[in-house]
């Protein structure tokens, strides 16, 4: 049995990601050892996060080149030497782009019997958690606020906005064309869609929050970032959740400006986080996102790439907003 593998070949720098940074090669399957799982992974999931980490240290370490890309997965239990899973259980490991991979038993959990499983890489997955507790513990929205989201159509984005909807929140989603506008508008049930893309989004913003905006779920930073700053009503509170507008190519040529006056004047608060902060809260995420989505309140929608031969394509094409939803690649 072969084991194939996408290495990072070479870090992109100030470059475009593109398929030349990464190399596929054919390893050996590994074997567990005391207290090890042995995993067979059946959906990659992609994430802004994958490009930012080629950029230097985060929440994690940074990756270098010859190394298998670094990434998380749904998979399969093939081998256990921990009383806790057994062959067939499904869980989430930090495996890497590959199909089989070997991690300690003590940092896996079984994941529960759903379907279809592949929510459990969107909804009840990182994407959901960190929608979930980036709002409500980050944002704190109150019922007839008017809540603003960046990369709206996206994987975290679109349960955001849906979230802020259930909770009675008026919504405006900031997306990347008319297409994807129509799509949060009529199918997911956001009052009002701008386009990031076309030269009159200033314009367009401002229509859309005529009073301002109480909550920013902020995706994407840069000049989206920016407008929004400038939209904010007195005590509005900044989720600030990730920078998809700077993790790749070259960097901005200069950060939002007039933040320190703004932020004064206007009493705002702006709160980083990732989703690991809020861990001990899982139990009750995952019941209300369960709930929401029985009942119809909350649409899931899944973006899957078939083929791991197809890994590095489809993060550049997510890094190009290809996507709606959560992405993932069906190995």
């Amino acid at each position: 049995m072969t084991n194939r593998q996408y290495l990072l070949d070479r870090l992109p720098g100030g470059e475009k990601l593109s398929p030349g940074h990464f190399a596929l090669r054919n390893g050996e399957v590994p074997k567990p050892g005391a207290g090890e799982v042995l995993l067979k992974t059946r959906y990659v999931s992609l994430d802004a996060a994958n490009r930012a980490w080629m950029q230097g240290a985060t929440y994690r370490s940074a990756l270098e080149g010859g190394q298998v890309m670094a990434g998380g997965s749904l998979s399969e239990v093939v081998e256990s030497d921990v009383d806790h899973l057994k062959p067939g259980d499904l869980v989430f490991a930090d495996i890497g782009w590959q199909e089989y991979g070997v991690a300690p038993g003590k940092r896996l959990e079984k994941l529960p019997d759903l379907k279809p499983e592949t929510h459990l890489l969107s909804v009840y997955g990182i994407a959901g958690l960190t929608a979930y507790f980036g709002l409500l513990e980050c944002g704190r929205p109150q019922a007839g606020d008017t809540v603003v989201v960046s990369a709206a159509a996206g994987s975290v984005g679109s349960i955001v906005g849906q979230i802020a909807r259930i909770k009675g929140c008026r919504v405006v989603g900031i997306a990347g064309g008319e297409e994807k506008g129509r799509w949060l508008t009529e199918e997911l049930g956001f009052d009002a869609a701008v386009d990031y893309r076309s030269p009159e989004f200033k314009r367009q913003l401002r229509a859309a929050v005529p009073e301002g905006i109480d909550v920013f779920f902020d995706n994407t930073g840069g000049d989206v970032f920016e407008a929004c700053l400038f939209a904010m009503k007195n005590h509005g509170r900044i989720a600030c959740c990730g920078a998809l507008s700077q993790y790749d190519g070259a960097p901005p040529p200069h950060g939002p400006r007039g933040i320190p006056g703004l932020i004064v004047t206007k009493r705002l608060t702006l709160r980083g986080f990732v989703v690991m902060d809020f861990a001990e809260q899982n139990a009750k995420a995952l019941a209300d996102l369960q709930g929401w989505v029985t009942s119809g309140e909350l649409r899931v929608k899944e973006d899957i790439v078939d083929g791991f031969e197809n890994l590095p394509q489809a993060l550049i094409g997510l890094l190009g907003g290809d996507n709606r939803g959560k992405r993932m690649v069906r190995v």
